[in-house]
């Protein structure tokens, strides 16, 4: 679980004066001690990082449903009054989906009584920026695609960020991470609240007749939701209470499917001295190269979702992001995959040099202090890299760390960050991160778009330096506000620090940081000697009821006195001049959309 702010009215802690020291030493006692804390560092570090909790205001003082914990053995949830009876045992009937704005992927609002009685539910209750419920998707597409015609799946989305109040932002994640499910925008948490759901993602599931099972939070739950959907089915078998005809949903990829150049592209690389520019085009699964004007040189991946090395036209990536260039060779930080691939563009090939291709759940691997060999090891969401020399640095986001691959040894090691999710300066390894998303270099010091606590951070390549914030407070502190990124000197908070919103990508640039601000739709500058933050360009500038300019950019890159912006909503590169402000579309030639997007039917869809 992250660490989340004490409530206001915390007591102080108290030192109290250390007693005389005793003549003969309690071994056993200190022994006990030890073994004590160990078992509970070990279990806080073993949960940390798998699912983020909501802050202390948001939690529920009085539990009315308390719904338990999912067991195989016995999957029904009981009231706490009714714990004690073996033999009559009361169900809790699930709460009604009722108190979000909006529904998406379904022709209307749903209802467990009506529409949804005789299935098997399971409710996810997640926030699109959250990297553990990006995590669970899989294991949720799995599920429905095993139980196609007894289990549906309806997310509820409860939104940590301003910006994820929104309908049409909800709606490009749901497109961005392929949801083929029901989503409902939970926007004041009605939902969440009647469920007393306290970290994201939860998992509730509810029976064919409308009746809550239990819960399981955080990543990993596949093999026990399996477990419990089998029971369910068969006892509602026999009860003659299971609905086995298929529901088919009004997805929104139907209107939305794809058939344009780019699909949220998520990372941009501009190569200066070589002229081109990588693109990560994230949703159709593979990257295009052009020149800085847009012409077509090569596109990389079939644009379907995989892990096959080989040739540019039989290669696969799953959802790749960030990258880095050295001359005719291009590292790619492929996501979904958990890999790191290096593309050769002279032998137009695709190779896997780190990962197992299977995401890393081992806390041991966050605290290893040597490094190990690149392909013996997991990865955990790897979102950006940078390169200086033969050291390729890794925002390791689902691990919350930087890492380090040595493209020589062809080792790889965490280099900064505990693996806790929050916010800490100090030595490399005792920092922490909270889901570092955009790197970039000055040839000293790392810069990182560390997204969930909306901050920026300074980590020096020297492996004595410590890590320093810039910008940003928190997993709850976030906003929209220029000015000095940290005072020092204001205990009372008087003053007006710089704030940012979810943002994940950066670029550096002649003693500046160029920041894609994601969820204010902005690029911001720090300026690295005055240690202030301005917005550059972003907003709407015909008005509040005009288009923006951007549309939650993800990646951004510097090259020629120009931004390349990954606009990543919009399916589109921006390009800022710096000198002027002014931004344009680069306007793609010769880059068609991948043959599995033209091939997806808007046939008439039902409820």
């Amino acid at each position: 679980m992250s660490d989340t702010p004490p409530p206001a009215d915390a007591a102080p802690v108290v030192t109290a004066t250390p007693p005389a020291p005793r003549t003969k030493f309690a071994w056993p006692w200190a022994v006990a001690l030890a073994l004590g804390c160990g078992v509970v560092y070990l279990t806080f570090e073993a949960v940390a990082g798998r699912a983020e909790s909501t802050p202390p205001a948001e939690s529920q003082s009085k539990k009315n449903l308390d719904i338990a914990p999912l067991k195989t053995s016995e999957p029904i949830a009981f009231r706490a009054d009714d714990k004690d009876k073996k033999d009559e045992k009361k169900k809790v009937a699930a709460p009604e989906l009722e108190g979000g704005s909006a529904w998406l992927n379904s022709g209307g609002p749903l209802t467990l009584k009506k529409d949804l009685k005789g299935k098997i539910v399971i409710l996810d209750f997640w926030t699109l920026c959250c990297i553990n419920c990006i995590h669970i998707m899989p294991d949720l597409a799995k599920l429905e695609k095993k139980y196609p015609n007894e289990l549906v799946v309806i997310g509820v989305h409860s939104p940590k960020f301003e910006n994820e109040k929104a309908t049409a932002s909800i709606r490009k994640a749901v497109l961005r991470y392929q949801i083929e499910h029901p989503v409902i925008n939970d926007a004041d948490h009605a939902i969440w609240n009647k469920y007393e759901v306290e970290a994201w993602p939860t998992l509730v599931v509810i029976d064919p007749e409308g009746n809550l099972v239990g819960y399981a939070s955080g990543e990993g739950n596949y093999e026990i939701l399996d477990t419990v959907i089998a029971k369910l089915i068969d006892e509602h078998k026999k009860k003659k209470t299971l609905n086995e005809k298929p529901i088919r949903f009004d997805l929104a990829r139907f209107r939305e499917s794809g058939d344009t150049p780019l699909f949220f592209p998520g990372k941009v690389v501009a190569d200066e001295k070589g002229k081109r520019l990588f693109i990560a085009d994230s949703t159709h699964h593979r990257l295009v190269v052009t020149d800085l004007e847009g012409n077509k040189i090569a596109v990389i991946g079939t644009g379907t979702p995989g892990k096959t090395d080989g040739a540019f036209d039989k290669a696969q990536f799953d959802d790749p992001q960030g990258m880095a260039v050295r001359g005719d060779t291009v590292f790619v930080a492929d996501r979904k995959n958990h890999l790191i691939r290096e593309v050769d563009l002279k032998a137009k090939t695709v190779t896997t040099i780190a990962g197992t291709g299977e995401q890393d759940h081992e806390v041991d691997n966050r605290r290893l202090t040597s490094a190990v060999p690149a392909k013996q090891v997991g990865l955990n969401s790897p979102w950006d890299l940078a390169l200086d020399g033969d050291k390729l640095y890794i925002a390791m986001a689902g691990h919350h760390q930087i890492w380090l691959l040595d493209l020589k040894e062809k080792s790889l090691a965490p280099y900064a960050g505990n693996g806790r999710e929050t916010i800490g300066d100090g030595a490399l390894r005792r920092a922490m991160f909270a889901q570092p998303s955009g790197l970039a270099s000055d040839g000293k010091n790392l810069f990182v778009a560390d997204s969930e606590i909306s901050a920026l951070r300074k980590v020096p390549l020297d492996p004595e330096g410590k890590v320093e914030t810039l910008v940003g407070r928190g997993l709850f502190t976030f906003g929209d506000v220029d000015g000095p990124g940290q005072v020092a000197d204001d205990p009372l908070m008087m003053k007006t620090e710089a704030r940012l919103q979810h943002a994940l990508g950066v670029t550096y640039a002649d003693g500046k940081l160029f920041v894609a601000d994601t969820y204010n739709s902005k690029i911001k500058v720090f300026d690295l000697k005055t240690g202030d933050l301005k917005t550059f360009v972003g907003g709407n500038p015909i008005g509040w009821f005009g288009p923006t300019t951007f549309n939650e950019p993800a990646g951004i890159s510097f090259a020629g006195g120009k931004l390349f912006v990954a606009d990543t909503n919009a399916h589109r590169i921006r390009v800022v001049d710096v000198a002027t402000k002014a931004v344009t579309t680069l306007q793609l030639k010769g880059v068609e959309p991948p043959a599995v997007a033209r091939e997806i039917k808007s046939d008439e869809p039902k409820k």
